[in-house]
């Protein structure tokens, strides 16, 4: 299994997996709860702001900027409720609000595991016009890549997903070696999660507003309330 690797990729994810190991979140209901920051192992000096202050992560964002609503949705790669609220309720969240311009919508990131953060170095690799496309099919496919037999395996999964996203194997290599933005990426995730008091994925600040987990209906009465429509 290692073979089928550059040895330069095999050692950062050794390397990764020693440094950025987390608990394992526990399945509930409709979310997947947590302690704020969750990355604890991840709290270290090399996450310090002193080290990122020159990485400026990217909102994720579709829709209008001009849209009346702001939505926001906290969620983890690696939480099946989140990869069922994508499949049952964003879908048609995106045909009726977004893509109608009634709502912004932004994604940030939790991440409760080394997966996830490698999720997310690969659904960023392209670029915002890309990721949102990306995500859909990480999700998509959690079950498969969260499945495979070994850390390299599921590295492997989430590559195979870049490259359908027309990356080439060089530009991946580059961006799941990038330690710099994965530090910057694990502290801009404990600041946003403890200023908006993140528990749960998925979760969503919607008109400055938190809401937890919910249904397609529930979700439109809730805009359509605050549209006045």
């Amino acid at each position: 299994m290692l073979s089928r690797f550059p040895p330069l990729l095999a050692v950062f994810i050794v390397a990764l997996a020693a440094g950025y190991w987390l608990t394992q979140p526990a399945s509930l209901s409709k979310t997947t709860e947590f302690e704020v920051p969750f990355a604890a192992n991840a709290e270290s000096s090399s996450t310090s702001n002193k080290e990122t202050s020159g990485l400026v992560i990217t909102e994720m964002v579709l829709g209008s900027e001009n849209a009346p609503i702001t939505v926001i949705e906290y969620a983890s790669f690696t939480c099946p409720h989140c990869a069922k609220f994508h499949e049952e309720v964003y879908r048609p969240l995106k045909k009726n609000y977004i893509d109608t311009n009634k709502i912004k919508f932004v994604f940030r990131e939790v991440f409760f595991d080394k997966y996830g953060m490698w999720a997310s170095l690969v659904a960023r690799c392209a670029g915002p016009e890309k990721f949102f496309g990306m995500t859909d099919r990480i999700l998509k496919t959690q079950n498969t890549w969260t499945r495979a037999e070994s850390d390299l395996a599921i590295v492997g999964e989430l590559r195979k997903i870049g490259r359908l996203a027309g990356l080439d194997r060089e530009m991946l290599q580059s961006c799941l070696a990038d330690g710099d933005k994965l530090r910057a990426l694990v502290g801009w995730y404990k600041e946003n999660a403890t200023r908006d008091k993140i528990k749960s994925t998925p979760s969503f600040i919607i008109d400055g507003e938190s809401y937890a987990n919910m249904s397609y209906e529930e979700f439109s009465k809730l805009l359509d309330e605050k549209l006045g429509s």
